[in-house]
Formats: structure tokens, C-alpha cells, sequence
């Protein structure tokens, strides 16, 4: 996790703490859960919180970028470490799903629209993770094992996927089955025509997009 330089050991600790707390309650309760719930849930005073983020605009921030780097970081060793791209794409969207990776920047997007203007970081990494989807998205098909009527934005919806269960089902076991249903409709021999026309580039971009303020 990227942070400030010349932290000492025990404060880059609070701050991975305060991130690593913020991203599970922003799931679990929304992006309006009170900073001292989250200063709780990271074991840390509030005050510690604070100076390491001193607004909620400056938490929403960390997490976002967080999340986007893990996305990141699973699409490139997918990419590196699987024998194809089929392979790489399953892993990346099993990753995606088990980690909440997908759903946390679609829980996020309002507010960095709305709030986050400045620098061009999330937007950099945001084009990374655009471009390995794509990159996977593409060579797949052409390597005959992905369904030809999908396209990369497609995938990124796939990526936000939540599945609710009974209390008395065990969440991951039905998470695991539900991943690998939607793995088998995305291969090319799936028999099952899809409604509609594929998500492209451009959805993919629009649907990631962070607008970024005009150049000085």
C-alpha cells in the first residue's frame, strides 16, 4: 500500500489499519459510516485517524486508490503466472469477487466523481486495470475460449458481483458456485445467445471513467 515517505513503522501500521478497516465497513454499511466506527474497527483513537485522514474526502481516497491497486496487482500476476489468457481471465474475475475488489470502486464512484477533482493517481491506475481487462478480454477470444458477443465492459460488471444469501448458507460456498456458473456462460462453446450488444472500450472507460480538472 503506497504511503506517505519518512512514516515511521508504527504510524505506516495505524494508516494500513485505518484502510484495511475503512474498506470492510464501507461494504458492509455504505460510504457514510462514521469515521469513528471505522477508527474503532482499526483499533486506533480517533485522533489518529484524523491526522492521517483529515476528511472523509481523504479516507474515500486511500481506499479507492487501495482497491484499484489490488485490481491492479491481480491483473497483472494473472496475466504473468496463468498459461493463457482464458486462465488469467478467471483468476482476475475469481480474485475480483472473492476480494470485493469490483464492488468497492462502484460503491465509491458517486464521491470521487463528485469530490475528488485532483491528481491524476486514481485515474493512472484506473487505466492499467482498463487496460489489462481489455488486454485479457481480447486475447481470450482470439485464442478461441471466450465467447466472441462479450466485451471488456461486460467483464467490469461482471467484476461488481454480490451475491445475498440465507443466514444459514454459508456466504463463500455460494459465492464460489455463482462465480463458476458465470465462468461456464462465458465460454465460447455456451450455447445461450445473450440479449443486447457487448459492452465495449468506451462503456469500459465511461464505466471507470474519474473525471480529471483541466490542465493548468
Amino acid at each position: 500500500m503506497p504511503v506517505e515517505k519518512g512514516l515511521r513503522a508504527d504510524a505506516r501500521r495505524n494508516r494500513d489499519l485505518i484502510v484495511a478497516a475503512a474498506q470492510d465497513l464501507f461494504l458492509e454499511q455504505g460510504v457514510d459510516v462514521p469515521l469513528e466506527e471505522v477508527a474503532r474497527r482499526a483499533g486506533v483513537g480517533v485522533g489518529t485517524l484524523y491526522r492521517r485522514f483529515p476528511d472523509r474526502d481523504a479516507l474515500l481516497r486511500a481506499v479507492g486508490e487501495e482497491s484499484l491497486r489490488r485490481l491492479d496487482d491481480l491483473a497483472e500476476a494473472a496475466w504473468r503466472e496463468e498459461p493463457d489468457a482464458w486462465h488469467a481471465l478467471c483468476r482476475f474475475l475469481r480474485g475480483s469477487v472473492e476480494l470485493r475488489l469490483g464492488v468497492l470502486p462502484a460503491k465509491l464512484e458517486p464521491h470521487l466523481h463528485q469530490r475528488m477533482r485532483t491528481g491524476a493517481d486514481l485515474h493512472e491506475i484506473r487505466q492499467r486495470v482498463i487496460a489489462g481487462v481489455q488486454r485479457m478480454t481480447e486475447q481470450a477470444q482470439a485464442d478461441g475460449a471466450l465467447r466472441a458477443d462479450i466485451g471488456p465492459g461486460d467483464i467490469a460488471l461482471l467484476m461488481t458481483l454480490q451475491v445475498y444469501t440465507p443466514p444459514n448458507l454459508p456466504g463463500e460456498a455460494a459465492m464460489a458456485r455463482v462465480v463458476e456458473i458465470m465462468l461456464n456462460g462465458l465460454r465460447a462453446d455456451a450455447e445461450s445467445p445473450l440479449p443486447g450488444t457487448p459492452l465495449d472500450e468506451d462503456d469500459l472507460r465511461h464505466y471507470t471513467a474519474v473525471r480529471l480538472p483541466p490542465a493548468q
